[in-house]
């Protein structure tokens, strides 16, 4: 079982990118605008290849005035590009840091449930070959190892999930 993540991150550290992520939020709070689910499906999205196209049209319509039906609200558009096309970046950013955190995170999420899965091997055995103390931290264990089926008290073929 080789492990490949090594390096403890400290908990200041950890309790510092959380304080900068709480000032982020903090920070924009007044500007985001949450979404629920069915608004998110039904909006047209903008993604990398549309930013262009929104950009080039933006500035056409600044340059072409006469060109801009009366109902385009050039004030709201102005606002909307320049959040954005400003986020742009912020998003891009904060999805990479997302990725690796989330990549560290399942690495060595994996790592240590693999060395925990050892360990409870280990003393199984211990236990039916009753070594002093295996038992009673085998029971332990025992009661919280994630299984797809449990039986309750009630019944035995109930499923808990």
């Amino acid at each position: 079982m080789a492990n490949r993540h090594l390096q403890l991150i400290p908990t200041k550290d950890i309790y510092a990118v959380r304080d900068l992520l709480i000032q982020a939020r903090s920070l924009l709070a007044a500007y985001v605008t949450p979404l629920t689910p069915a608004e998110r499906r039904a909006m047209i999205k903008m993604g990398a290849k549309t930013l262009s196209f929104v950009e080039k049209a933006h500035e056409f319509a600044h340059a072409n005035p006469i060109l801009c039906p009366p109902y385009l609200d050039m004030a709201g558009f102005d606002i909307d590009f320049a959040d954005a096309s400003g986020l742009w970046d912020v998003i891009v950013s904060s999805q990479q840091l997302h990725e690796l955190l989330d990549d560290t995170g399942m690495l060595a999420g994996s790592e240590a449930y693999q060395a925990a899965l050892v360990f409870y091997n280990s003393v199984k055995v211990a236990a039916r070959q009753n070594v002093p103390g295996a038992k009673a931290v085998y029971e332990e264990l025992k009661k919280r190892f994630p299984t797809g089926k449990r039986k309750t008290d009630e019944t035995e073929s109930e499923t808990v999930v």
